[in-house]
């Protein structure tokens, strides 16, 4: 049986919003507003955070580990602050799911200062973003970080301080209660839903089944990452899913006034392609590659649109054992965001 459990803090959303503002067409996010939150920063500290962007992830693993008083965004930057500088890199970089032979080749990277194609192919390999294969680009910049590790942890910790004064320091008060709304709801729905359909609600629409025979699941709520999940293992038998806990009524960009989610569903409605698309997985669940055999086009650009679809939250992500996805329609979010269309012109 699956141990359920739940995280909160901050701290999480610390990084998240981070992540967010570097890559905001992912998340339906304004590009103007987020490159004005990122001119806040100084010009250096903003082209530092703009290619760490490239190969940090969220550090789950490091954040989880923290002791549960230490998880607000100021007690993350004080544990960072007491790691030593070199050590830096290493709680922000790696986690449960870091391959054993990529750990030690980026530690010997750390000592010998330098690094070749052999490491810069192991590494590229080894990490994922978002389902994909790190750049080599990204790959070099991480190398590259492994090779000046103890510059980069101090680096890092001026930046990540830079940015939570300027930005974060106020958006916390903001988020924190939500937060708390989200953990409550979850917990109660926790006590009625099975564990799959909890995550399947939680995430809007991914279906974890793979994932299930896990031991334990924790689940952490955030403001930021609406309307998509963040998961990884943080040891090698817990998995933890980072979900979307904003109220329907708020959004990121505070005082905008369109309901949450309505413009990306209205731009996925508007294409042709995808249209077809929702056509087919109204009939039955499709992978991308059938989808690129029955519309005749190459499996990126499906798997763009398809990206497009479950960030408007108009289709279910069923995550498939080998790695491949399929996807099926989700009628209830299309009527939903038509209801809040109605709602606003009324």
């Amino acid at each position: 049986m699956t141990i359920l459990s739940f995280d909160l803090g901050t701290g999480y959303d610390l990084f998240v919003s981070l992540w967010v503002l570097h890559h905001p067409a992912n998340f339906g996010l304004r590009p103007s507003w987020a490159a004005g939150v990122r001119s806040r920063l100084a010009p250096d500290q903003r082209s530092f955070l703009e290619r760490t962007q490239s190969f940090l992830p969220v550090p789950l693993a490091w954040l989880f580990s923290l002791p549960a008083g230490q998880k607000s965004a100021s007690g993350v930057l004080s544990a960072l602050k007491d790691l030593a500088p070199a050590e830096r890199l290493m709680a922000l970089s790696l986690s449960a799911e870091t391959p054993p032979d990529v750990t030690a080749r980026l530690k010997e990277i750390s000592q010998r200062k330098t690094w070749g194609e052999d490491d810069l192919d192991l590494v590229r390999q080894s990490f994922h973003f978002g389902g994909q294969l790190m750049t080599s680009e990204a790959a070099a910049a991480l190398c590259g970080a492994w090779c000046e590790a103890e510059i980069f942890g101090e680096s890092y910790l001026c930046a990540l301080q830079a940015f939570y004064q300027s930005f974060f320091a106020e958006e916390e008060p903001r988020i924190g209660p939500a937060l708390d709304v989200g953990l409550g709801l979850a917990e109660e729905q926790a006590k009625t839903l099975t564990l799959g359909a909890l995550l399947e609600k939680l995430s809007h629409g991914v279906s974890f089944e793979p994932y299930l025979e896990i031991p334990e699941f924790v689940l952490v709520p955030s403001f930021w990452v609406s309307p998509l999940v963040i998961y990884g293992k943080v040891a090698p038998q817990t998995m933890l899913l980072v979900f979307g806990s904003r109220p329907e009524k708020e959004t990121l960009i505070p005082g905008e006034r369109l309901p949450e989610n309505l413009v990306p569903v209205l731009k996925s409605l508007a294409d042709s392609t995808r249209l077809h698309i929702l056509c087919y997985l109204a009939e039955k669940p499709h992978t991308p590659s059938q989808l690129a055999r029955r519309l005749r086009l190459r499996p990126p650009t499906v798997i763009h649109h398809l990206n497009d679809l479950r960030l408007a939250g108009l289709v279910q992500v069923i995550l498939q054992p080998e790695g491949e996805r399929r996807y099926t329609l989700r009628r209830e979010a299309i009527l939903a965001a038509m209801d809040r269309l109605k709602e606003l012109l009324k």
